[in-house]
């Protein structure tokens, strides 16, 4: 990897070859814990399955694109617009219940000086230590949680502030198993489960908008973030600046971030001005 450069007070600090991504890693998480900054994430999603980058139009396996064979690449596009946090998802690791791509995902890690959160197919402890011994800084649990909401508080326990929770909701049911199967249980209910787990985050796709391009859920994802005490990451939907801009006024419920992938990535949202947008937000406390 290159040399490239971060910002830290509007100040362009260049960070030369040979720094490790998890050094960057470090310094990104002091500057946060040193400015007390706040502000909603722009998360842009790199969807793996077979080793490529892909998106799929509400989760179905056999309607997807590939945008890369080259997943870093897109990684360190999207770090270089702007991104201080990058959500990966194990298709493969998702459908099969183990995972499958850890070989490009310690690429992804290694090529970018930002956190990654990690989700897809990770259902026991042996997994998620190999993924913080990769360099992952969040784990996202989905199907676990369902089935095993005991590992998850231990999981918890183990790695505090680094486990999400991830629900994935169809017509207000979750659904699980990479979206294959629904339950009887609805997205608030099984986020009250882990209100005193420890988790740091709740990552709530609405899933028949995922791929889309049909607007986020507000209305379900306002709910949500007004139901429960963890910090709710929205997903599912985004299609333009004017959808970033529509989210913004959920900070104050308890949203600290979104989700996008397929607006990126057929350049109807342009990352770098959504960013800004955020920031522009926080500056002027307009919300």
């Amino acid at each position: 990897m290159a040399g490239f450069k971060i910002s830290w007070l509007s100040t362009d600090i260049k960070i030369q070859p040979g720094f490790s991504a998890r050094f960057c890693v470090f310094f990104y998480s002091a500057i946060n814990v040193t400015t007390g900054e706040k502000k909603l994430l722009i998360i842009p999603a790199i969807d793996l399955k077979n080793g490529r980058c892909v998106r799929l139009r509400q989760g179905r396996i056999q309607d997807e694109t590939v945008f890369s064979d080259v997943p870093e690449r897109m990684a360190e596009k999207w770090f270089e617009a702007g991104a201080e946090r990058l959500h990966v998802v194990d298709l493969d690791g998702a459908f099969k219940g183990k995972p499958v791509n850890s070989s490009v995902i310690r690429r992804i890690v290694d090529s970018i000086p930002i956190p990654v959160q990690l989700g897809g197919g990770i259902r026991d402890v042996e997994t998620l230590k190999a993924y913080f011994d990769l360099g992952v800084k969040f784990v996202i649990l989905g199907t676990v949680a369902f089935r095993d909401p005991e590992f998850v508080i231990r999981a918890c326990d183990m790695f505090p502030g680094q486990i999400i929770i991830g629900i994935d909701a169809k017509k207000g049911r979750v659904a699980i198993e990479g979206w294959t199967e629904e339950i009887d249980m609805g997205p608030i209910d099984m986020a009250r489960r882990f209100e005193d787990s420890g988790a740091c985050a709740v990552v709530y796709t609405d899933i028949q908008r995922d791929g889309m391009r049909s607007g986020p859920n507000l209305d379900a994802t306002a709910s949500l973030a007004k139901a429960v005490k963890i910090p709710v990451i929205a997903s599912g939907g985004i299609s333009d600046i004017e959808d970033v801009q529509s989210l913004l006024p959920l900070e104050k419920l308890g949203v600290i971030g979104m989700i996008t992938g397929r607006a990126l990535y057929d350049g109807s949202l342009n990352l770098a001005e959504a960013v800004k947008l955020c920031r522009s937000s926080l500056n002027t406390g307009v919300f």
